[in-house]
């Protein structure tokens, strides 16, 4: 808890914030949009920053001391000696003489501090019990929110003044996480860029999960650090898909594999990839983006791990941090705020998010899938980034083949190449490109003698030369 020295350090920095705030509009319109009432320990402090906030939001510039002592007789909730206590504060608030970055630097210190203490004293109230509306799961969030306290300097992009910075950021090539299908990077320009969200959608069984362990796989043979975190399978059964993409082999050969043989294939894995892959497991519907977020936290402490890209398998099972169960809130709602908490994750982590979403009956059975397939929220799509459905049906399975269908994409025009397909190895956990005369849908803005490249990255050394 905080010591005495503290008490008089924080009384004596209320006390010059609140003479700057009546003193110096320059400081009152830089620090007051960041500066809560919480943050002032005592009552009589935090009455004057009240009526100081009041002022200005009301009238559009700072109050003098008379305005406020006017302000505070009006007041009904103080009795005569908290009345005399706040005037004799207002009274004391006389100009001074301090430098005006030290000043905002200690204001933005003092307000981190007060929002950590306050958070931990919150988090404290809930483990004991005495918030009856969040649980436990709700403290990482809480602590999160506290430790980015801070004073934002950007006031936003002049468009006439900052064009040079503009012509620098037409020129500059966007970090982005590469696909190994030709046509997705044509699709999104080169592969996923960072801060957003990516979504498949796609009946039961037709390759979500799939979809995303190859990616997986893709994304560590390309030398990434790869978060993996399931919600539906366990974390052996996602490490298997992957084991038999890497090591191009079956999943029913995988089994029958001699130990000597895996591990002489695992360590060829090791010798070609300098990234690492952690694949994480939750119950269904038991984590959120809160979660997410500590284990992030906690991969950097105990195993100085941090992401490239995030895969969540899958959306609709995740939970949210805002409501504490689907029951009390509308499912268009609820997972409207999954994909709007998993997007603000990847804009704070600065990382693509690769995830998947179920159809609706009616697009389970459809041939052409859409938007309005999307299971239970029509707010998922409108909040992803880029959003595609994976189609299949008999003639493609016999074809090994699945068809995709651009349904969203902030990245590049979703006309072009609206649908192609892609080769599909179910039993090896793979997908791969076919080639431009194999393809069974061709679209409008597609040419016939359009060839493919060859894949960006290829994985056939993982698993060349070994047999069963």
């Amino acid at each position: 808890m905080i010591n005495w020295r503290q008490t008089i350090l924080n009384t004596t920095i209320e006390r010059t914030a609140l003479t700057q705030l009546v003193t110096n509009e320059q400081y009152a319109r830089k620090v007051l949009p960041f500066i809560k009432k919480d943050y002032f320990s005592d009552k009589t402090e935090r009455t004057v920053f009240e009526e100081i906030n009041n002022f200005v939001d009301k009238y559009n510039k700072i109050p003098t001391q008379t305005s406020l002592e006017i302000e505070v007789s009006n007041r009904k909730d103080l009795n005569e000696t908290e009345h005399k206590k706040v005037v004799e504060v207002i009274k004391t608030l006389k100009s001074t003489d301090v430098d005006f970055d030290w000043l905002v630097d200690t204001t933005e210190k003092f307000c981190k501090d007060k929002a950590v203490y306050n958070a931990i004293v919150e988090g404290i109230g809930i483990i004991d019990g005495k918030d009856k509306d969040r649980d436990a799961g709700a403290i990482p969030s809480i602590l999160t929110e506290a430790l980015a306290v801070g004073f934002d300097n950007h006031i936003g992009h002049d468009y006439l003044l900052d064009s040079d910075s503009r012509y620098e950021y037409y020129h500059t090539v966007e970090e982005k996480i590469p696909f190994d299908l030709d046509f997705f990077n044509r699709i999104t320009k080169g592969g996923l860029p960072p801060k957003t969200l990516n979504i498949a959608l796609a009946g039961t069984g037709v390759g979500k999960s799939l979809f995303m362990c190859h990616m997986a796989a893709n994304c560590l043979s390309q030398g990434r650090n790869v978060l993996y975190i399931t919600l539906e399978m366990a974390e052996e059964r996602i490490a298997e898909r992957i084991d038999a993409n890497l090591m191009n082999i079956s999943m029913e050969d995988l089994h029958d594999l001699p130990k000597q043989m895996f591990e002489s294939k695992i360590e060829k894995i090791v010798k070609s990839t300098t990234g690492k892959l952690i694949v994480k497991e939750y119950p269904t519907a038991s984590a959120h983006s809160a979660h997410f977020r500590g284990l992030i936290k906690e991969l950097a402490i105990k195993k100085s791990f941090k992401p490239d890209i995030i895969f969540i398998d899958y959306l609709n099972i995740c939970a949210s941090s805002r409501f504490k169960g689907a029951n009390n809130v509308n499912s268009y709602m609820y997972i409207k705020s999954i994909a709007e908490e998993l997007r603000g994750l990847a804009v704070e982590t600065n990382l693509p998010i690769m995830s998947a979403t179920q159809t609706t009956r009616s697009g389970f059975v459809s041939t052409d899938i859409g938007l309005e397939d999307t299971s239970e929220s029509f707010g998922l799509p409108a909040t992803a980034d880029f959003m595609f459905a994976l189609i299949s049906n008999e003639e493609l399975d016999e074809l090994n083949q699945i068809a995709v269908k651009q349904l969203k994409n902030r990245y590049n025009d979703p006309t072009m190449n609206k649908r192609f397909v892609v080769g599909i190895d179910r039993a090896k956990m793979r997908l791969f490109d076919v080639k431009m005369d194999q393809q069974n849908i061709v679209d409008a803005n597609q040419s016939e003698e359009d060839t493919f490249a060859e894949p960006v990255f290829d994985k056939t050394d993982f698993g060349e030369g070994w047999k069963v």
